[in-house]
């Protein structure tokens, strides 16, 4: 049963959830910022890719362990101005060579990967030494009544949420893992609190 639940239910659910049209507009604050040749780690059914700015992007490579959420793709990649190519993997285990892109991408993904620690080596070993980081994330709120109903809630939201956690605390989890935050704006964004507190910015490597 968890199996259907996960193939056939849940890339609908995630989609849903992360379509919400305070999320668009983060969305649409960090992607126009991404040039060159750029990675983009959980890239779900594409939803950022209305926002990359045609001028400045070269080449977008998505991948997403998820063939059936990517599956739910609405828009047309054919009419993107610039080479795209979507891959199933893991940001565990990245394909791809050292220092190939100049930006590394990541919305409302990193609160799902089981092993962060392990992906963001990665994410170091496929970018350029002067490469960014751009990502934008729900997390951990600084308000004590909201934090304490994140980490009361947690371990059951992970189990229907495909892993997703309500509780991670994004800017530590970034410098504490190779990199140096260069910029970063917070907020709540509007929804349910616990998934609410948002955290945006671009990150450097060390």
């Amino acid at each position: 049963m968890a199996n259907l639940y996960d193939k056939y239910v849940l890339p609908k659910v995630v989609n849903w959830a992360c379509k919400s049209k305070p999320t668009m507009y983060q969305r649409a604050k960090i992607i126009p910022l991404a040039f060159g040749n750029v990675l983009e780690i959980g890239i779900g059914s594409g939803l950022n890719l209305n926002y990359y700015d045609n001028k400045k992007v070269d080449n977008l490579t998505g991948i997403d362990p998820s063939i059936e959420i990517w599956e739910l793709n609405k828009n047309k990649i054919e009419h993107l101005k610039f080479d795209f190519n979507f891959v199933k993997a893991f940001a565990e285990e990245l394909p791809f060579q050292d220092n190939e892109f100049d930006n590394l991408v990541i919305t409302y993904s990193l609160c799902t990967i089981k092993d962060p620690q392990t992906a963001l080596t990665e994410v170091i070993r496929v970018l350029k030494p002067n490469g960014k980081l751009l990502f934008c994330e729900h997390g951990l709120a600084p308000d004590d009544h909201i934090a304490y109903w994140q980490n009361k809630i947690n371990p059951y939201w992970k189990r229907v949420g495909g892993g997703c956690n309500l509780n991670k605390n994004i800017p530590q989890l970034i410098t504490k893992n190779g990199f140096k935050i260069t910029q970063l704006d917070t907020m709540y964004i509007p929804g349910w609190k616990p998934a609410s507190y948002n955290y945006w910015g671009v990150a450097e490597i060390k």
